[in-house]
């Protein structure tokens, strides 16, 4: 272990020990400090990936039961082993935290166990040893759950996030508190697997800023999918019952309130930055309003400081994290790059899966942008024809003036892997145009983005 590190990061997650293993790389000695047992923070192991792994089980049996008769394919008596599921979903899990073990083994990045707290500029200790001394301490502490006032998340029959991915029993009915990402996603999980689901959001929509026409179509498809929906509403409280629980629930705005019996609520009303015990005060550090860590354009919280990922403003999101976390490593040698936020994507990974990048056509109008809309329906995709992906959509919002293309929104089969060529349209300044004028390979759901971009200029071919 050095006597002095170039670098400290405090937090294993994704801009963590992404950022250790880009400034390890570059030639500083770095040390990663992380209180769980396994590196990847929430992402890797209450988050992202088990997420994904359960959506992913619970939508192939979610399939074998309603749609893979339409195929030709005939099975009887399928049944959920869901032991086996969530097993499998914890392999997973342990595979890739171990592998990012090996990655810090390979560039020679020391795994330092513990709790990491700020003692000074420049001095981080672990579990209250004596201080490291660095000459830079990068925060990457990432967040935690957002709780209701007087409620309390038992993991028991009041779940978050982290409870809801380890249930041993398929809930009769679940109550889904926040109708974001996490609850969308958890929701359809459970919903798939036989659980009636009832979502409460306090907006009066889903999907918090998304797109209001990608909303509107989300929730029509989840609603068809068996997904109830309470809208403009709030939670006033929760009663533990003898069988489960009882969810009160207002109109937003006021008014009489209503009750509802389930097994489990899942609370799923977003994520807070933490940094509860991290030592701000020794370096003269208040976080805003918000609880975030105020940095400035280069991610610079102070003199050696750096912050980033969620306990900073922006989107939650792993990749934003991983971004700013390689910025943060190569600013401290020098280098100068840059980070378009306006090119970072956003997924939910339901099926049909929703993506988007840039802006929405609320943010274009407030801002009084001028621009040009096209779209263009997967129903009329012949490879999302072949198979029965008909629901959604593709939209692109170009510059009624440039057409350089400012936002799209997808929702529809591959979303999450679809948004990447709009993201590099983005990230180039290349307009709707530039799309259309480029070869889309047929027959892929891919072509659906070319027309959109047709479409922008009114010449969709397809429909």
């Amino acid at each position: 272990m050095s006597d002095v590190y170039d670098l400290i990061v405090i937090g294993g997650g994704p801009g963590g020990y992404v950022a250790a293993i880009r400034a390890s790389q570059l030639g500083l000695k770095v040390a990663c400090v992380e209180k769980r047992e396994a590196l990847g923070g929430t992402c890797l192991n209450v988050g992202c990936i088990p997420s994904k792994a359960l959506l992913h089980a619970s939508h192939l049996f979610h399939q074998a039961n309603s749609s893979f008769a339409d195929q030709g394919i005939e099975v009887s008596n399928v049944s959920l082993n869901l032991a086996k599921m969530m097993n499998n979903k914890d392999k997973n899990v342990a595979t890739l935290t171990s592998g990012i073990k090996g990655l810090f083994k390979k560039n020679k990045v020391d795994h330092l166990k513990g709790f990491g707290k700020i003692e000074g500029h420049g001095l981080v200790s672990v579990d209250g040893g004596a201080p490291l001394r660095t000459k830079n301490i990068l925060i990457a502490t990432g967040s935690d759950v957002a709780t209701l006032p007087g409620i309390e998340i038992d993991e028991n029959r009041i779940l978050s996030s982290t409870g809801a991915l380890e249930l041993s029993e398929v809930p009769k009915h679940l109550i889904v508190v926040g109708g974001g990402v996490i609850g969308l996603e958890l929701g359809s999980v459970w919903a798939r697997l036989g659980s009636k689901v009832t979502i409460i959001e306090f907006m009066d929509h889903i999907g918090g800023t998304m797109d209001s026409e990608t909303s509107k179509q989300f929730q029509r498809i989840l609603k068809r999918q068996g997904i109830d929906f309470k809208l403009s509403s709030k939670v006033t409280g929760i009663d533990k019952t003898k069988n489960g629980i009882s969810v009160r629930i207002e109109p937003a705005a006021g008014g009489e309130g209503t009750t509802f019996d389930a097994d489990y609520c899942l609370i799923a009303i977003g994520r807070r930055a933490f940094t509860d015990g991290l030592g701000l005060q020794n370096i003269g550090v208040e976080t805003d309003p918000s609880g975030r860590i105020p940095v400035d354009e280069n991610l610079q919280v102070a003199e050696g400081i750096w912050a980033i990922g969620d306990v900073v403003a922006g989107a939650m999101l792993a990749h934003k994290a991983e971004e700013e976390g390689v910025a943060v490593a190569e600013r401290i040698v020098g280098q100068k790059p840059h980070i378009n936020y306006n090119a970072i994507p956003g997924v939910i990974y339901t099926h049909p899966e929703v993506a988007d990048v840039g802006s929405t056509e609320e943010q274009l109008k407030e801002a009084g942008v001028p621009y040009k809309k096209g779209s263009f329906p997967f129903k009329a995709n012949s490879r999302a024809r072949a198979i029965g992906e008909n629901d959604g959509f593709v939209k692109i919002l170009a510059h009624a003036e440039t057409d350089a293309v400012l936002g799209a929104h997808i929702i529809g089969p591959s979303a999450g892997d679809m948004i990447h060529e709009l993201v590099t349209i983005i990230e180039f300044g290349g307009s709707a145009e530039d799309i259309a004028r480029s070869s889309h390979a047929h027959p892929t759901f891919s072509e659906a983005i070319k027309e959109a971009a047709l479409a922008v200029d009114a010449r969709p071919i397809h429909i």
